[in-house]
């Protein structure tokens, strides 16, 4: 039991490659729906392979499906006019979680976002990982892309789906209260609250099997929130760090590790384990580009080897310990390894203890620093310029004062 957390053998996970992976298996799932399907999502784009998402979600509702979409007021925000019209036309319920005030993000209750990528079908298949409903070759803020984003999702049957839809369920049925209680309609809050434990209670989902997933895997699902579950990733993955023997592969697209993950990090390289990095080589965002480099050099001086992604923008959040091993351990979510993921959003990853999975995840990304991925020379970056020395440390102290004032400790 890597990492401290209860896993259960009855799964079947198959990962999922970026959206041209995804978004079939995801609409396949969606078109043969009989009951409900639950979908949640940081961000909901309807350019390109992203329309295809939506498209299916109106048939389910069209035909009877009880179909539940929600969408983040950051990462989406309200939906376009003529879409929103068509997806209410087919029956779609739509939420926003958390829509920004007229102050929006000054206030800094409103960092707190919902940054996790869920959808269960029926109550017996999830999918969960890192990929928004957004075409593989599209950027909201960069336009088309010469390469596709480099990302990954699973599709998982077995007893974490259940964990999945209540956690699901519990958030759909609070935004609904908040939303009447806000409107005055105490009598519809109070029978939202209690709908959420009759509906979990009047379910008996039959857990389903993939019948082209392999033979049953341990996995467990770990979600992050503000309440109960406040630090069970970044748990995860120390202790997995920390019970490493031959090597480490971290891929995560916005990677700054607070004191507990560096340490752990720098300790494995030191006791002998190999540990690679594959993280963001292409500047998207100021904070997230600059912020993060003033901690590679710890990681660089005990011998971490940083790989910086090339091609396109790279969106993963996995992790792959000792594969090769009688103790292989992997994960694949949505939490990213920095202070907004770990201490702000509700996230949540799949941990898989399978040879093959992890076998297979590891190709990949082995794949993805050999072939696309510069390799950082710690001579080079302490040489760097000092114009970007300065904008690294702006960035860092900007980031540890957003820290400050949300009374968090990383």
């Amino acid at each position: 039991m890597r990492g401290g957390f209860e896993l259960a053998d009855d799964h079947q996970v198959r990962l999922l490659q970026g959206a041209e992976e995804l978004f079939p298996a995801l609409i396949k799932a969606m078109d043969a729906a009989m009951a409900d399907i639950q979908f949640e999502t940081y961000i909901f784009d309807f350019t390109g392979a992203g329309a295809s998402v939506a498209q299916a979600l109106m048939r389910a509702a069209a035909r009877g499906v009880r179909t539940q979409l929600v969408v983040d007021g950051v990462g989406t925000g309200a939906l376009p006019k003529a879409w929103a019209e068509q997806l209410h036309a087919a029956g779609v319920l739509c939420s926003v979680y958390s829509p920004l005030g007229p102050l929006g993000l000054l206030l800094p209750h409103r960092w707190r976002r919902l940054h996790r990528k869920l959808c269960v079908v029926d109550g017996r298949v999830l999918f969960c990982g890192g990929i928004n409903v957004l075409d593989d070759f599209h950027d909201p803020n960069h336009g088309t892309l010469d390469a596709p984003r480099f990302d990954f999702a699973v599709r998982a049957t077995g007893s974490l789906v259940a964990q999945a839809s209540d956690t699901m369920d519990q958030l759909w049925w609070r935004m609904q209260a908040v939303r009447d209680a806000r409107q005055r309609r105490l009598p519809e809050a109070l029978q939202a609250l209690r709908a959420a434990s009759a509906a979990r209670n009047a379910e008996q989902a039959a857990q389903g099997t993939d019948p082209n997933a392999g033979p049953p895997v341990r996995a467990t699902l770990v979600l992050r929130d503000n309440v109960r579950n406040r630090s069970r990733i970044e748990k995860a993955y120390l202790r997995a760090i920390g019970a490493a023997r031959h090597e480490v592969i971290i891929a995560n697209a916005y990677f700054m590790p607070g004191g507990k993950l560096r340490r752990a990090l720098v300790m494995a390289a030191r006791r002998g384990v190999r540990v690679r990095l594959l993280l963001q080589g292409r500047y998207e965002y100021f904070m997230q580009y600059h912020a993060a480099r003033p901690v590679y050099g710890a990681l660089l001086e005990a011998g971490v080897e940083i790989y910086e992604y090339a091609p396109s923008f790279l969106h993963a959040k996995v992790a792959v310990i000792d594969a090769h091993s009688d103790r292989p351990w992997a994960t694949v979510g949505s939490s990213n390894l920095d202070p907004l993921s770990l201490l702000l959003a509700r996230e949540a990853n799949v941990v898989v203890e399978d040879a093959a999975f992890a076998i297979d995840l590891r190709q990949r990304l082995v794949h993805a620093m050999q072939h696309a991925g510069r390799r950082m020379d710690p001579a080079r970056y302490a040489g760097r310029p000092l114009r970007q020395r300065v904008l690294d440390r702006v960035a860092f102290g900007l980031m540890r004062l957003a820290l400050w004032v949300t009374g968090k400790r990383y």
